[in-house]
């Protein structure tokens, strides 16, 4: 069963930029550690200090094996000491999902 790792950062909206850096560098670590990435939101409108990440996996097992790839990452631990040095993440909540099969990656037609 597929698993989606929803993860909601509380950021400092006046440190978007470095938010955006960082979410920019997970584009080829969490990947390259068995991830699929399937994107980091950064605020648009509205409420500016919330940004989420999403990121799928076969099932609970494969995540805890990514967990242990990124764990030995020199390129993921180079990330998260930019996070901790920079302080642009206030807190992170994460939540894991199972999708349904049926309404998971529904793309639109021409003219949708």
């Amino acid at each position: 069963m597929k698993i989606t790792c929803f993860i909601e950062y509380q950021i400092d909206p006046f440190k978007t930029a470095q938010f955006e850096e960082y979410a920019e560098a997970w584009g080829k670590i969490i990947p390259a550690c068995g991830g699929e990435l399937l994107g980091y939101f950064l605020p648009h409108e509205g409420t500016n200090n919330r940004a989420f990440g999403l990121i799928s996996f076969p099932d609970l097992a494969a995540y805890e094996a990514y967990r242990t790839r990124l764990k030995h990452d020199r390129e993921g631990d180079k990330n998260f000491a930019f996070a901790q040095k920079e302080k642009f993440i206030v807190s992170e909540k994460r939540t894991f999902l199972r999708a349904v099969d049926a309404a998971y990656l529904q793309l639109g037609g021409e003219g949708s």
